[in-house]
C-alpha cells in the first residue's frame, strides 16, 4: 500500500471536512448571533471614518465611533423620512385625482362590458344552448371549478398579506431590540477594533497573517466598490427616468426619479415595482399616451441597467466583464433577482481567495509539499 497517496487522501477528506463544519458553524452563528454578525459588518462599514476623525480630527477613538454611528443613524433617519414624506404626499395627492380617475374608470370598464363583454357573452350563451346535456354539464363543472380556484387563490392572498401585515407588527419589537444590540455591539466592536486585529495577529503565523490581510484588503476594496457601483447604477437610472418623465411632462418628475432610483436596489421588483402600476392604471384612464411613454422609458431603464450593471461592476471592483456577467447569470438562475448581488460578492470572495494563494496553498497541503 502506497501511504503518500493515503495521506493526500486524509488530508483532502480533512479539508472538506473543515469547509463543511465552516459552513455549519457559520450558519448557526448567523441564526443565533446574527445581530453581532450585523454589528461587525457595520464597524468594518464605519471603520475609515472613525479612522478618519481619530487621526485627523484628534478626536479620541471613543467619541469617533459614537459620531460615526450617530451619522448612520441620521443617514438612515433622512432617508426614511423623506421616504414618509414622499408616501404621504403621494396618498394625499391621489386622495385628491382618485374621485375623477375613478369615474373614468368606471366609464371605461361599462364601455369595455358594453361594447365587447356583453356581445361576447351573448354568443356564448347561443353556443351553450346548442350543446347537449352532458356537455353543459361539464362545461358549468368547468366553470364552477375556475372559480372555485381564482376564489381560493384570491382568498389565500389575501390571507398571506393579512398575515404578513400580522408577523410584521409583532416583529417590530424584536426588530427594535436587534437594532439596539447591533448598536451597541457596533459601538464596542469599532472601539476595540484594533485591540481585536492583534490579538488576531498574536494566535496566528506569519503566512496566515498575510493571506488574511491579503484578504480584508481586497475585500475591503471590493465591498466600496460594489457600493459606489451600486450608487452610480441607481444615479444612471434616476437620471434617465427624470429626464423621460420631464419629456412626458409628468407632476413631482424630479421626486419620482429619485424614489424609482432607490427602488432599483429592490432584488425581486426593481423600477417594475412602480412603472408597471402606473402603467396600468394609465391605461385604465384612458391616458393611452403617458401609457405608451411610460413603457418604452421603463423598457429603457431595464436594458440600460442589464447592459451597464456588468461594465460598472467590473470597473468598480476590479472583476473581468465577462466573469462579471457570468456571475449575474449564474447567480439570477440559482437564486433569481437575489442572484443579482450575491452573484458578483461570490465571485469577489473567490477571486481575492485565489490572489492570496488559498486555493495554492490547500492544494500544496493536500498533496503534502506545504511546510
Amino acid at each position: 500500500m502506497n501511504w503518500k497517496y493515503v495521506h493526500r487522501f486524509l488530508r483532502f477528506l480533512l479539508v472538506v471536512a473543515l469547509i463543511i463544519l465552516t459552513l455549519i458553524a457559520c450558519y448557526y452563528i448567523w441564526h443565533l448571533a446574527f445581530p453581532f454578525v450585523i454589528a461587525l459588518f457595520l464597524a468594518f462599514l464605519i471603520n475609515p471614518m472613525v479612522d478618519l476623525l481619530e487621526r485627523r480630527g484628534k478626536i479620541p477613538r471613543p467619541l469617533s465611533v459614537a459620531i460615526a454611528i450617530l451619522f448612520l443613524i441620521g443617514v438612515l433617519a433622512a432617508f426614511i423620512a423623506l421616504l414618509v414624506n414622499e408616501i404621504v404626499q403621494g396618498i394625499v395627492y391621489i386622495a385628491n385625482v382618485l374621485p375623477g380617475n375613478f369615474q373614468e374608470i368606471v366609464l371605461f370598464v361599462e364601455n369595455l362590458f358594453v361594447s365587447h363583454v356583453l356581445p361576447l357573452y351573448n354568443q356564448l350563451e347561443d353556443l351553450f344552448k346548442d350543446l347537449n346535456k352532458d356537455q353543459q354539464t361539464t362545461v358549468m363543472d368547468n366553470i364552477q371549478s375556475i372559480g372555485t380556484t381564482v376564489t381560493a387563490t384570491v382568498t389565500n392572498i389575501l390571507q398571506s398579506l393579512v398575515e404578513g401585515i400580522r408577523s410584521l407588527i409583532l416583529s417590530l419589537p424584536t426588530i427594535l431590540t436587534v437594532l439596539v444590540f447591533s448598536m451597541l455591539a457596533t459601538f464596542f466592536i469599532s472601539k476595540d477594533w484594533y485591540k481585536f486585529i492583534n490579538w488576531v495577529k498574536k494566535k496566528v503565523s506569519t503566512n496566515v497573517q498575510k493571506s488574511i490581510g491579503t484578504v480584508y484588503v481586497d475585500l475591503r476594496r471590493a465591498l466600496f466598490g460594489f457600493l459606489k457601483a451600486q450608487l452610480t447604477l441607481i444615479s444612471m437610472t434616476a437620471v434617465i427616468v427624470l429626464v423621460g418623465l420631464l419629456i412626458l411632462r409628468v407632476d413631482y418628475a424630479i421626486t419620482i426619479a429619485i424614489i424609482i432610483g432607490f427602488v432599483d436596489l429592490l432584488p425581486y421588483l426593481g423600477t417594475g415595482a412602480i412603472f408597471v402600476p402606473w402603467m396600468i392604471y394609465s391605461f385604465l384612464t384612458g391616458n393611452y399616451g403617458l401609457t405608451i411613454g411610460l413603457s418604452i422609458l421603463y423598457g429603457v431603464v431595464v436594458i440600460q441597467r442589464q447592459v451597464m450593471e456588468p461594465k460598472v461592476l467590473s470597473s468598480n471592483i476590479g472583476l473581468d466583464p465577462l466573469a462579471t456577467l457570468i456571475a449575474l447569470f449564474v447567480g439570477f438562475q440559482v437564486l433569481g433577482f437575489l442572484g443579482l448581488i450575491i452573484g458578483p460578492v461570490l465571485l469577489v470572495v473567490v477571486k481575492t481567495l485565489y490572489q492570496a494563494n488559498v486555493f495554492k496553498d490547500t492544494w500544496r497541503y493536500i498533496m503534502g509539499s506545504l511546510k
